[in-house]
């Protein structure tokens, strides 16, 4: 069975027993070259850390999808999940995880405060201000793996493409919209006191652009220039796919955004409260037809650059095999 991430059809009503594996996630993964010395499934575990949120009941809702496809990988002996807002905080999460391999993944958009600072901090990998520590230590018979976000790893491109391109597959009414034909935009939020959020974004329209895929790739913000309402008169062709940059749907992409957009602010409150999509695919506005995507979160290729992630980290491990504790790098309790 499919696991499908419900555009607020039934919001704060999703329980974690209803989510399923991804066949398609399965698939992603099945072509993924595994390296012959990567630890045995009894060996190592993964901790996958997510934000959370206590306003938005389903914002952990993609961070428990991927743990459940890497689970019925069989790769690992356990799969942890873990947020820095919501219950099992990672200290918790750590204090649960016997292998002895331990690969620690925020399930993150970019890299900043939470990456380099508190949940490192939380997890006593670093002191909370130092941002160059060292990334793989021994916890006595541990050794702790610490991942870069998944948001800044390459392999995002391949899942933003397969997020656009599937939302307009799904809605082919009037007709099907060619991807040659349609200027994709990556939304993200924006903001001056997180450079690297947008470097990020920046970074997947560029090597987005070089595939040629689509007519053309752009970023927008809903905090900084270009904004989100300026994809208007930014696209060229008449069609537009709108594909947010976050891990999980929340008020920024099913109701900011919308009403960004142009939207009504009534329109989207009263389709909330009906449990219908705040947007219609396509929706005709100012000349352009408009496809709206989920957040990239859901993505069923995440769970293949989850992995992917884990294996890049694992791999510099292997090149750098002189690896030493540091000062922070105490045993572990379990």
């Amino acid at each position: 069975m499919n696991f499908i991430l419900p555009f607020r059809l039934q919001r704060g009503r999703v329980r974690i027993r209803d989510i399923f594996v991804n066949n398609a996630a399965l698939k992603h993964i099945e072509s993924l070259d595994w390296q012959s010395d990567f630890p045995t499934p009894e060996d190592c575990a993964v901790i996958l850390v997510g934000h959370g949120s206590t306003l938005n009941a389903e914002s952990g809702l993609p961070t428990f999808q991927h743990a459940r496809t890497l689970r019925a990988t069989g790769r690992f002996s356990q799969v942890v999940e873990c947020f820095w807002k919501l219950e099992p905080m990672p200290t918790a999460a750590l204090r649960g995880v016997f292998a002895r391999h331990v690969f620690i993944v925020p399930f993150f958009i970019s890299e900043g405060y939470f990456t380099d600072q508190v949940i490192p901090r939380e997890m006593q990998l670093s002191d909370g201000v130092d941002i160059d520590f060292s990334r793989i230590q021994k916890r006595g018979n541990q050794c702790l793996y610490y991942c870069k976000p998944v948001g800044v790893h390459p392999s995002m491109t391949e899942a933003l493409i397969s997020r656009s391109t599937e939302t307009l597959r799904q809605y082919p009414f009037p007709f099907q919209a060619k991807d040659s034909e349609t200027t994709l935009f990556i939304a993200g939020h924006g903001t001056g006191n997180n450079t690297k959020s947008r470097e990020a974004i920046e970074r997947q329209v560029q090597m987005i652009r070089d595939r040629n895929i689509f007519a053309d790739a752009h970023a927008i913000y809903m905090e900084e220039a270009p904004f989100i309402a300026e994809c208007y008169e930014m696209a060229e062709t008449k069609n537009i796919i709108v594909t947010p940059f976050f891990i999980s749907d929340g008020l920024h992409s099913f109701e900011d955004i919308p009403v960004m957009l142009g939207e009504p602010e009534k329109r989207v409150q009263e389709r909330l409260k009906s449990g219908s999509p705040t947007w219609r695919n396509p929706t005709e506005k100012k000349g352009k037809r408009v496809w709206y995507a989920l957040s990239i979160g859901s993505e069923p290729y995440m769970s293949r650059v989850i992995l992917e992630q884990i294996q890049d980290i694992w791999k510099s491990h292997i090149d750098d095999s002189s690896t030493k504790p540091t000062a922070h790098a105490e045993p572990a309790t379990v």
